[in-house]
């Protein structure tokens, strides 16, 4: 049952009163951080009762199921449950920038962008929002909404959260980081990602299968996964390439991605201090061949930047 199914026989708005009482004593992800947040308490992702948004706009820069010829949907969500030191984005992730709004107003953001023709909502870092995004679905969707969702995560999730998406999420978009506890621990503050990550996909994957297309060759559900390849190794490609074939299947959807480059606090890390070189992911690259992952995409290092 899609998400209009849910809706129309009362489970949506169920799934959302379910989810608005983990905020009480919030274990909405793997920190288990406790606060109220409905009295406004703030754990560890820094959000609060209130969605908080940096921006809702058309992007064209995803994967080609995502973006299409029309574009993605793109709400990008302030704050984080992980801390990466070399997240590009941190102005948004770990200075929570951004606006604070009702859920009746992501609502109207998400109808706006339908209006706009985009192929699919797309929320990013949503996962410490997902009661008052599924609300704002449930006031959406009586006045039309009907686009397919995607889940553009950390990988950082639990699978009992992810369960209250089920039938709602039609693509999920999650990361792949790292194999190695000590590494997560040092560059996220998440020494426990892998386990809780490799069982987070395995869940998504149940819910939405492999990726499917239209005559477009545009996504209409699946599972796409995110491999940034790190210097010197340290997102565990030979690791993490093979478990993915073994235990999600050789026609998983693979982006392996080129575009590190150390931004907010990566220059304080030896390793990490430098872009990744054609060695690194030439390295990535093979580990994927080997794995027999032919879906996909890779990318080409820019000589300059180690970046498209």
């Amino acid at each position: 049952m899609n998400y209009i199914g849910l809706c129309n026989s009362g489970e949506l708005l169920q799934r959302v009163r379910l989810a608005y009482q983990r905020l009480a004593n919030c274990d909405l992800c793997p920190h288990n951080c406790g606060v109220n947040r409905i009295k406004d308490e703030r754990g560890i992702c820094g959000a609060g009762l209130k969605p908080k948004i940096a921006s809702a706009n058309v992007h064209r820069g995803e994967e080609p199921p995502i973006s299409g010829s029309r574009g993605s949907g793109t709400i990008f969500l302030s704050g984080c449950s992980l801390k990466c030191v070399f997240c590009q984005n941190f102005p948004i992730s770990h200075f929570g920038n951004g606006q604070l709004i009702t859920t009746r107003e992501l609502a109207a953001r998400m109808l706006r962008l339908q209006k706009q023709q985009v192929h699919n909502i797309n929320f990013v870092t949503p996962t410490h929002y997902l009661p008052q995004i599924m609300a704002a679905l449930w006031l959406a969707i009586p006045l039309g909404f009907s686009l397919p969702i995607v889940w553009n995560n950390s990988g950082y999730e639990k699978t009992d959260a992810l369960q209250l998406l089920d039938g709602i999420v039609s693509i999920y978009l999650p990361d792949m980081k790292y194999s190695d506890k000590s590494t997560a621990a040092q560059i996220s503050s998440a020494p426990d990602y892998p386990e809780i990550n490799r069982a987070a996909v395995v869940e998504m994957l149940r819910q939405v299968g492999h990726l499917q297309v239209d005559e477009d060759d545009v996504a209409t559900c699946g599972l796409i996964i995110r491999h940034l390849v790190l210097p010197g190794g340290k997102a565990g490609s030979r690791e993490t390439l093979p478990w993915i074939a073994e235990n999600l299947g050789d026609e998983t959807h693979i982006a392996l991605m080129s575009q590190y480059f150390p931004a907010h606090k990566a220059w304080e890390i030896k390793e990490l201090n430098r872009p990744v070189n054609h060695e690194e992911y030439d390295a990535a690259v093979a580990a994927l061949e080997e794995a027999g992952l032919e879906n996909g995409w890779v990318q080409e290092l820019d000589d300059e930047r180690g970046a498209i």
